[in-house]
């Protein structure tokens, strides 16, 4: 039997898999990490609990699977996107903790990119908004403000990554500064038309291209895990930030296919094939995880509050004394009784972009009751996604291509059936649950196993990936479309003037 490692670092705990060759998990190893948040706004991690908790986690991923390193052919990295390090290349210490994906203290940067005009050059070369969301200007405050780093990366004694870097780095103890195509198309930096760091963006931002990691495609040799670390040199042979991962984990890779994964928020990916499209409808194109040199492109979008609305129903409401109790609430009514409910907790993202957006309850009566609200919230879901789903494919339409026929799911709040049916009716396509539901890491694992010779080709992945249940849409169109008319209302009065 073939063994594949998946080392999976995530904003809120760092987890390592291991996989066997049919893409079937043998063993799990997760610790949580520290949240820290220093000021209003800002969100940091420490980089060197980063590092322990995935090699502790690898080590223990190994022991619990009752195998040996030498019994792993390779492994995968995915990783949290746009958490930006920096760290010496002589010492492997970081200069600054690290700055995480929901870190809002770059805005001003991004604001001035804004009025200078940057922002259209930023979108045609990368794809992206000009946002405090991406690690470019996140590496530009480190430069700005941490006292003599500016200095030393001029000398070109520093380092810069996100996590996937990093933990490279620490892995080979500093043999490999390295980086994939779809971490680094979340830079700003990165031109991901010919897949190099743009040198007119690194000046704009006042960034040294030597801090700069190289970047291969996402199925590579990236190196091998020192031998002294887990007791075997191993391979390093496939690197994807976690959604590109998922979308290659779920086998989405050919254009119109598309996944969205269910987790605190959603996110939601679809393939474009070889084909660069600027969203006119609020996305953002994105670097694909990729196995040559050849660029391959994804749409995106993200709702901020998915599963959050859950955690909210329990800790701020008090409705329900455990996560699992919502669904059988939620069930107890036919229908959400015209209730809505709107999770703006923190604005609304793609494709609305509405950042001064707060939650609301709407078309509530004297007979609503707490389980109506359940069921509206777990609706809300299946409402933002399929917003997003619609603007994907006027995307696709506008581009000459065919619209969404499937949608493939995962992350925790999939296993919902009630949520999975409904979004399936809000769709009108058929909604796909596969048998392995922890793509993140699977795509990982893919990947590695591509690279080493596991699997033959990405035909040979597809074999692999299976539907463990079909949802099927049973609602009238004229009838969806309706509800969609009613949420669209309902998003539209969370934005009300204040009196």
């Amino acid at each position: 039997m073939t063994y594949l490692l998946a080392l999976d670092q995530g904003t809120s705990s760092t987890r390592s898999i291991v996989f066997d060759e049919a893409g079937g998990i043998v063993a799990l190893a997760q610790k949580e990490i520290t949240q820290l948040y220093p000021k209003p706004g800002w969100v940091e991690h420490d980089p060197m609990e980063i590092w322990a908790t995935q090699l502790e986690t690898a080590r223990e991923a190994i022991v619990n699977a009752g195998l040996a390193a030498t019994d792993i052919r390779a492994i995968g990295i995915t990783n949290q996107r746009e958490t930006t390090l920096v760290w010496n290349r002589k010492t492997g210490r970081p200069v600054y903790n690290a700055i995480v994906w929901q870190d809002r203290r770059a805005e001003p940067t991004c604001a001035a990119l804004r009025e200078s005009g940057m922002d259209r050059a930023i979108l045609q070369k990368t794809g992206l908004r000009v946002d405090a969301y991406f690690s470019g200007t996140k590496l530009k405050w480190i430069l700005d403000h941490v006292p003599d780093v500016r200095e030393q990366a001029r000398r070109g004694e520093l380092a810069f990554g996100t996590v996937d870097s990093w933990l490279i780095w620490q892995l080979t103890k500093g043999q490999q500064h390295l980086t994939d195509v779809s971490n680094a198309s979340r830079t700003m930096l990165f031109n991901v038309h010919d897949n190099q760091w743009d040198d007119e963006l690194l000046q704009a931002m006042d960034i040294e291209p030597a801090l700069m990691p190289q970047v291969l495609p996402s199925a590579a040799e990236f190196g091998a895990i020192h031998a002294e670390l887990l007791g075997h040199p191993i391979p390093i042979c496939g690197v994807a930030g976690d959604q590109q991962s998922a979308l290659f984990g779920q086998a989405c890779f050919t254009a119109g296919m598309a996944k969205n994964t269910y987790g605190t928020g959603c996110f939601m990916l679809m393939h474009t094939g070889t084909k660069f499209q600027t969203s006119q409808n609020g996305l953002v194109t994105t670097s694909a995880a990729q196995t040559s040199n050849q660029p391959e492109f994804a749409m995106e979008g993200s709702v901020f509050v998915a599963g959050a609305v859950v955690q909210w129903l329990r800790d701020g409401l008090n409705a329900v004394k455990r996560s699992s109790e919502i669904e059988e609430l939620a069930q107890s009514v036919p229908d959400s009784g015209g209730v809505m409910l709107v999770p703006a907790f923190t604005g609304l993202g793609a494709p609305y972009w509405k950042p001064d957006a707060r939650g609301t309850i709407t078309g509530l009566t004297r007979g609503s009751t707490m389980a109506h609200i359940a069921r509206a919230a777990l609706e809300s879901i299946a409402y933002q996604s399929a917003a997003l789903l619609s603007a994907m494919s006027r995307d696709a339409v506008a581009a000459g291509s065919e619209p969404l026929a499937e949608l493939r799911v995962d992350g925790g709040a999939c296993v919902n059936d009630l949520l999975m049916q409904f979004q399936a009716d809000l769709l009108g396509i058929p909604v796909l649950r596969p048998t392995m539901v922890e793509t993140t890491a699977l795509g990982a694992a893919y990947l590695a196993g591509l690279t080493s010779g596991v699997y033959k080709d990405k035909e040979h992945l597809s074999t692999l990936w299976r539907v463990e249940r079909r949802f099927e849409p049973q609602l009238a169109r004229a009838d969806a479309q309706a509800l969609m008319e009613r949420w669209e209302h309902a998003v539209r009065q969370t934005c009300l003037p204040m009196s």
